[in-house]
C-alpha cells in the first residue's frame, strides 16, 4: 500500500534550505562588501601615504631648486668678480707698460741708429730713422724682435738718403706694441 504524507514536511525542508541558502548568500556577500571595503582602506592609505611622499620630495625639490638659484648667483658674482680682477690687472699692467715699452724700444737702439719718429695706434708702432749702414739697422730689428715689448717686427722701407752730404739709410719699421703679463716676464 502506499502511503501519502499530506503535512507539508518537505516544503518546510524546502523553506529552510532556501532560508539558510539566503542567509549564506547574505553572509558571503558581507564578507565579500567587508573586504573590499578593508582592500579599500588599504588602497586609501597607500594612496595617502604615497601622496605624502610626493609632496615631501616635491618641496625637498623646491628646496633645492632654490639652493641650485642660489649657487648660479654666486657663481654669476664670482665670474662678475673675475671679470673685473682680470679687468683690474690689465689696468695694472696697461699703466706701467708706456714706460717699459719706450725704455725697451731705446735700449734697442744701437749706436749710429736714430730714430725721427715714433707713431702708435691700436698697438701698432711705425717707427722711421736714419742709419749709418744697414747693419745697425738689423741689429735694432733684431734687438725689437728679442723684447718682449715688441712683436711682428717688419722692415718696410730701407733707402739711401743724403743728409749734409753724408750718405745714410733711411728706414721704416712696424711692429705690435704687446705689454708682457707677469708669466711672461718670468719667462
Amino acid at each position: 500500500m502506499i502511503y501519502i504524507n499530506l503535512l507539508p514536511v518537505r516544503a518546510a525542508q524546502k523553506k529552510e534550505k532556501l532560508v539558510e541558502q539566503i542567509f549564506v548568500l547574505v553572509v558571503a556577500i558581507a564578507l565579500v562588501v567587508a573586504s573590499c571595503v578593508g582592500v579599500y582602506g588599504v588602497l586609501l592609505s597607500k594612496i595617502f601615504i604615497e601622496k605624502s611622499e610626493i609632496l615631501q620630495k616635491e618641496q625637498h625639490i623646491a628646496n633645492l631648486q632654490k639652493k641650485i638659484q642660489e649657487v648660479k648667483n654666486f657663481e654669476k658674482l664670482q665670474k662678475d668678480l673675475r671679470t673685473k680682477l682680470d679687468i683690474l690687472d690689465k689696468l695694472k699692467a696697461g699703466r706701467s707698460g708706456p714706460t717699459h715699452l719706450l725704455d725697451e724700444l731705446a735700449s734697442a737702439i744701437p749706436d749710429k741708429l736714430w730714430l725721427e719718429s715714433y707713431k702708435e695706434a691700436g698697438g701698432k708702432i711705425a717707427l722711421s730713422g736714419l742709419a749709418m749702414n744697414e747693419e745697425a739697422v738689423a741689429v735694432f730689428m733684431q734687438n725689437l724682435d728679442s723684447s718682449a715689448y715688441f712683436k711682428d717686427v717688419e722692415l718696410q722701407v730701407l733707402d739711401q738718403a743724403l743728409k749734409s752730404k753724408i750718405k745714410l739709410n733711411k728706414f721704416s719699421i712696424l711692429c705690435h706694441a704687446e705689454v708682457p703679463t707677469a708669466e711672461n716676464n718670468k719667462k
